[in-house]
């Protein structure tokens, strides 16, 4: 009976290693573009549209923007798909992908309007 009981504990702390292993692997962290640059994992990057740089354009299947972050950063990202809906009134883009041949590939985008959150902040 006693080795039963060791060989259930055994597999529980194994599950919960597993799992917890598992779940470890799926964060995605926010980083700044100086360290996107250099990770080889799936970051999320926060940042505003650098108004000094080219404008947003349609390059075939890609959304290609420049991006820049509170630190100075600059990036341009490729986002596979079109412009999304409120993107020029974006007050934050988050950016989730990774840095690849001189940009950062994105495969989705945060987009962060205020302009929501104003109109439910008057009717209160």
């Amino acid at each position: 009976m006693r080795n039963k009981t060791y060989l259930l504990i055994g597999l529980v702390v194994l599950f919960i290693a597993y799992a917890g292993w598992t779940f470890a692997d799926t964060l995605t962290p926010y980083v700044d573009i100086q360290a996107a640059k250099v990770s080889e994992k799936t970051v999320q990057v926060k940042g505003l549209l650098d108004k000094a740089a080219p404008p947003p354009v349609q390059e075939g299947d890609y959304f290609v923007f420049p991006l820049t972050d509170e630190q100075g950063g600059k990036m341009t990202v490729r986002y596979k798909g079109v412009k999304p809906d409120q993107f020029d009134e974006a007050y934050h883009i988050v950016a989730v992908g990774n840095f690849r041949d001189g940009a950062f590939f994105a495969d989705r985008l945060l987009i962060k309007c205020p302009s929501k959150y104003e109109t439910q902040k008057g009717k209160k």
